[in-house]
């Protein structure tokens, strides 16, 4: 983990961080939530069925995947706001974090995969490759998802390594470096180090992007064709596609926003309390909660299965 030189000049009110504490705590709390209930509705077709569709394999891989990041991110808070003398321990500090990176990681792989899957099935590509990958993709899914836990695991594995501490005053006092030359030294291995633990994080970014923004290229030359061929008031299956653009871009928006989060919060470059520090665990808290209430709202098995939990609960409180 990289430690940087900063001061605590910037850092927040005890109120005020103590405010914004409960607040990542209300967007954990409501992760969970919709994240169980995501499991729980997949788990339930599993066992009804004995099989469970692809989409709804990556659905319940990333929705327990996020019960258990959010549930370790209010362990993690709770015991830095109760019990720091033991959260900042050496080991317990580089136990949690790489934990934390390692849940991280494979939310944010999950998540790219669905990315990946419903670009594969739903766009309209004649290019053979692409003909065969769709052809091919469910078959190939489960077996992704598995090397997606093992790859981030080995990743987070750095972070449990306390040689990969850097300590800027152990930077600034090498030998044989003027002053200036000795910053410029410490300056470029604390980026270079941290470009190389966090590189992770942005293949799967980098991969959700590019099947989001198809997706979204294909969905627009498929209005396009649609609207060509109009002859009245709007088809409903051009409010479908227009409202899969908009669920998309909000999906991408989430994404990108998570990993420059987490890539910044793992990075150590800000004070524990400072105002950029917090916002960055704030974002992190944000992303679980709002891509899953977005996946209830977009997906119709979820959504009919949501519906009829309302109408009971409805029903429920009426006795």
């Amino acid at each position: 983990m990289i430690q940087t030189c900063s001061s605590s000049e910037n850092d927040l009110s005890p109120s005020l961080v103590t405010l914004m504490l409960i607040i990542i705590g209300t967007e954990c709390i409501l992760g969970i939530l919709a994240n169980g209930f995501i499991a729980a509705i997949n788990t339930a077709e599993w066992i009804h069925s004995k099989v469970l569709s692809t989409s709804g394999k990556i659905l319940l891989f990333l929705g327990v995947s996020r019960i258990v990041l959010q549930s370790f991110m209010m362990l993690e808070l709770t015991l830095s706001s109760t019990s720091p003398q033991f959260y900042n321990d050496d080991i317990m500090y580089h136990t949690f974090r790489g934990c934390f990176m390692f849940l991280n990681h494979c939310s944010l792989w999950f998540a790219a995969w669905l990315s990946v899957f419903y670009f594969v099935k739903v766009a309209d590509f004649s290019y053979p490759l692409f003909l065969k990958l769709k052809w091919r993709i469910s078959g190939l899914m489960p077996w992704l998802l598995q090397l997606s836990v093992f790859v981030s695991l080995g990743q987070s594995v750095l972070f449990f390594q306390n040689n990969y501490t850097m300590n800027c005053n152990n930077l600034f006092s090498l030998p044989s470096f003027n002053s200036t030359k000795k910053k410029s030294f410490a300056e470029s291995a604390v980026i270079n180090l941290v470009l190389f633990l966090n590189l992770g994080i942005f293949i799967p970014l980098i991969m959700f992007m590019l099947a989001a923004t198809l997706l979204i290229i294909s969905l627009k030359r498929h209005i396009f064709h649609m609207k060509s061929n109009a002859t009245g008031s709007r088809d409903p299956s051009m409010e479908a596609h227009l409202g899969a653009i908009r669920a998309i871009s909000y999906f991408l928006i989430l994404y990108i926003f998570k990993v420059l989060a987490l890539f910044l919060y793992m990075s150590n470059f800000f004070d524990i309390n400072s105002p950029l520090n917090i916002l960055c665990k704030i974002i992190m808290a944000t992303y679980p909660v709002g891509h899953s209430i977005l996946q209830i709202q977009d997906n119709p098995g979820l959504k009919r299965a949501w519906k009829r939990l309302q109408t009971q609960v409805h029903l429920y409180f009426k006795k």
